[in-house]
């Protein structure tokens, strides 16, 4: 299907509502964190948006939830074949709203189109319970109605993906809504979507405060897959359930990596580093407090401030750099709070702390040497590159302190020893468990957290039901 040239204008950010793109008469902007400055104007969408765009999702459903499997999954081929010629358009997009380096934007945007493709591949047969003479019993999985999609900030390409895929291939209809700081790639998606897609069965609206109660709130909307903060989760449970919405929320994570005194101490404390500090700490699923064997610890702790005094911050459009600014300025002063009570020994084992030598939300990669196990960085999701170390001896009580939280997203292991590090990761609560690796997902697997870490999961088959409501159809053959 040809695209329209004009597509290629990066510049025009607008809602799309039942395939058209749509303004509105307030307009807003986000931040280019690494700058400071204004990004372009995108739409503060109003109730009126709302009603118009979930009567266009309800109208679609009515006829896209008939299309064959087939089909829906060619459409999403065709999506991800369309979105290709636009990927280095779409990465430098990114790194300008979110601030993450052009490396990994370009990163983030592959993953995202091959998610597309991955998701095409899956499908939910019917299940055959029984079959006999007298009846035969079917499990059948059938789409859900209108959904939304709340996509974070952090991962604004891959993750507005991660809900329209497996939404539409059970035949489902969606409504994206891009976080406010981060709404360019998610509007360009979806406009780039309406050329594979019928009306109505992807769209986006961009806004303000108001628009995730709207929309968490509508009597005509049945499912939302929420990913961002385990406080903000729990409003949107709590307002979805006054309709009995379905939901799937991915929430916050404190994910404790557990290293042993057998590992290969440099190898080992780059990789850690890597997966502390990637996206500037910002992934739920990125390690925020190490246990290091107190038999290697002084020696890990020196390899991983010497790895991480070499990690090169700045914009993510500057040559070499691995960790970008901060999203935006709330995230930037939250973080900053969790260096209070920090000495000054422990902020110089890296030079940590931030920069305000120039514009933007920058924060350097820090290592706090043994807080107290009760601290506020030992215990609170931090969301930023400040890391605390702490050691341990005994097994029983490291599991019993890498679980003493009420989150539970992902953990790891680290270990020569395989069978002391299964024997671990075996009893660590949480919803993807690793060892000697770290955040490494695959599609075809679930992803989900234990405790205030999430309810459901995305990815893979599991991801798909969590798409569909279950029938048991009743079929007797004596009548």
């Amino acid at each position: 299907m040809a695209i329209p040239e004009q597509f290629a204008v990066f510049e025009d950010f607008q809602n799309t509502i039942n395939g058209r793109k749509s303004s509105t008469a307030e307009t807003r902007h986000g931040i280019n964190p690494a700058t400071g400055k204004p990004n372009p104007e995108v739409p503060i969408s109003t109730e009126t948006d709302v009603e118009n765009a979930v009567a266009a999702s309800q109208e679609a459903f009515k006829t896209w939830s008939e299309v064959p499997l087939s089909e829906r999954a060619n459409a999403l081929r065709a999506f991800a074949d369309g979105l290709e010629p636009y990927a280095e358009d779409f990465a430098k997009l990114l790194t300008q709203e979110q601030g993450k380096p052009l490396s990994f934007a370009t990163g983030e945007v592959q993953i995202g189109i091959k998610s597309l493709r991955d998701t095409a591949e899956l499908s939910l047969p019917d299940e055959i319970i029984e079959e006999s003479d007298a009846r035969k019993i079917v499990v059948r999985y059938t789409p859900i109605g209108v959904g939304v999609g709340i996509v974070p900030w952090n991962f604004p390409f891959s993750l507005n993906i991660q809900k329209l895929a497996p939404a539409v291939l059970t035949g489902n209809t969606i409504i994206i809504k891009p976080s406010p700081f981060t709404p360019y790639c998610g509007l360009k998606l979806v406009e780039l979507a309406q050329r594979f897609f019928p009306p109505g069965v992807v769209q986006a609206l961009s806004g303000g405060d108001n628009l995730g109660p709207w929309l968490t709130a509508h009597p005509g909307i049945e499912k939302i897959s929420f990913t961002g903060s385990s406080v903000t989760g729990k409003k949107v449970m709590e307002s979805a359930s006054k309709t009995l919405k379905r939901v799937t929320l991915e929430l916050g994570g404190k994910d404790a990596a557990i290293v042993c005194k057998d590992v290969n101490i440099e190898a080992a404390a780059a990789k850690l580093m890597t997966y502390g500090f990637i996206n500037s700490g910002q992934v739920c699923l990125a390690i925020k407090r190490l246990y290091v064997h107190e038999d290697i610890y002084e020696k890990f702790l020196a390899a991983a401030a010497k790895f991480t005094k070499n990690i090169n911050v700045g914009a993510g459009t500057d040559e070499g750099v691995f960790m970008g600014p901060l999203q935006n300025s709330m995230q930037y002063e939250k973080v900053k709070t969790f260096f209070e009570g920090v000495t000054p020994e422990q902020l110089n084992l890296t030079n940590g702390g931030w920069d305000e030598s120039k514009p933007g939300y920058f924060i350097r990669p820090t290592i706090i040497d043994r807080p107290a196990e009760d601290s506020r960085l030992a215990t609170a999701e931090q969301f930023g590159p400040i890391l605390p170390f702490l050691t341990w001896k005994d097994e029983s009580d490291v599991i019993a302190r890498a679980n003493a939280t009420r989150m539970g997203l992902g953990a790891s292991v680290w270990s020569n020893d395989l069978d002391q590090a299964a024997r671990i990761a075996s009893k660590l609560q949480a919803g993807s468990v690793w060892v000697n690796t770290h955040m490494e997902l695959d599609p075809r697997a679930p992803f989900g957290g234990h405790k205030e870490s999430g309810i459901g999961c995305e990815l893979g088959i599991h991801g798909l039901k969590g798409w569909t409501n279950l029938q048991s159809l009743y079929l007797n053959k004596s009548a």
